[in-house]
């Protein structure tokens, strides 16, 4: 247990999607997690799943890209591990063969490959919610990221509470 904070639940799974509003459009959804920041409680997260649509074969463009993140604040593009507010970062490349018009090669990496087992926690949210990004590049069709999020709820002391909101509003 993080020093300053006390758990108060078990294990909670948050389970969500988010889908481009149009091929190649940047789209961010807002996860409320419904905390009771009157008692300073903050939601510890221990474990991230992400699942990114596999980008589009095509000819013409010998490189598509669908990208995903989960952060603890708004953004305006899809963020990656260096920046501080983002906790999740996921992408999927396919290299095409403009004669074959088929991929012949499809690169994923996630910042969830890291071996997690051994952190006591992978972020702290101590705002009300978190936020889902998905951008697809020279596709044809719409992108989507499926993610899982496990964590607890706790409960921190008011100075430990102050320092995550302030970390946490500065990192935008």
């Amino acid at each position: 247990m993080p020093k300053g904070l006390k758990s108060t639940s078990g294990v909670v799974v948050i389970s969500g999607s988010v889908t481009e509003t149009a091929a190649n459009t940047f789209t961010q959804d807002e996860i409320d997690l419904q905390l009771d920041v009157l008692n300073n409680e903050v939601f510890v997260v221990t474990a991230i799943d992400l699942n990114l649509s596999l980008p589009d074969a095509d000819a013409s463009n010998n490189e598509t890209i669908s990208r995903g993140s989960l952060s603890t604040t708004s953004r305006t593009s899809v963020g990656t591990i260096a920046s501080t507010n983002v906790f999740a970062a996921g992408r999927n490349v396919a290299l095409s063969d403009a004669v074959l018009t088929l991929p012949f090669g499809i690169f994923s990496d996630s910042s969830t490959e890291s071996p997690h087992a051994q952190l006591e926690y992978i972020a702290i949210i101590a705002t009300n919610n978190f936020h889902a990004q998905i951008l697809g590049t020279d596709n044809t069709r719409v992108k989507g990221m499926d993610y899982r999020v496990w964590g607890y709820r706790a409960r921190a002391d008011a100075a430990t509470y102050a320092a995550l909101v302030q970390s946490e509003l500065l990192s935008s």
